[in-house]
């Protein structure tokens, strides 16, 4: 009987990835679609207020990262430092045009990658809960004069449309 030897190969994983692989926007919607559709289906209007209170939390801790990066940057925490700052990056999944005004800046957001992956995948029903929450969380949590208008969405109107906008403080 002849034994063979074991051989051993090693391999670097940026070597054996594959050559189309599904992007990040992708998998994170997936995964909160069927997060969210499961504690849903379990536990109701209990359970979708459980997930928009975590999207809450989630956004919050998010604006609060970005504020310290902001200060990190020597900069002030305004509108106009806000999405200079912005911990995601938008790749290929996000098209938008920003303008900037008197302390606030609006966002026009013509793709959305993951209201496209929750349409395409029909669940858009548990994406708007993400969506409803996540931006004015994030602003909540970046500064908490900051407010976040969110006047248009994707799956209504085809267009996401946006206002970050700084309350001025009564003196």
């Amino acid at each position: 009987m002849e034994t063979k030897e074991n051989t051993k190969v090693v391999v670097d994983m940026k070597d054996n990835e594959s050559d189309d692989p599904t992007s990040w926007a992708t998998l994170f919607c997936r995964l909160f679609a069927h997060v969210a559709k499961e504690v849903v289906e379990k536990f109701g209007d209990e359970g979708e207020q459980a997930i928009k209170d975590g999207v809450w939390a989630f956004g919050v801790e998010r604006g609060r990262n970005i504020a310290e990066r902001v200060r990190k940057n020597g900069c002030e925490i305004n509108a106009e430092n806000y999405l200079s700052n912005y911990d995601m990056g938008r790749g290929d999944d996000f098209t938008a045009q920003n303008i900037y005004g008197d302390d606030q800046v609006e966002q026009l957001f013509t793709q959305c990658g993951f209201a496209d992956q929750w349409i395409a995948d029909g669940m858009e029903k548990y994406g708007k809960l993400y969506c409803d929450m996540i931006d004015p969380a994030i602003a909540k949590g970046y500064c908490e004069d900051m407010e976040c208008i969110h006047s248009k969405r994707v799956y209504e109107d085809g267009v996401c449309a946006f206002c970050f906008r700084m309350n001025k403080k009564e003196a």
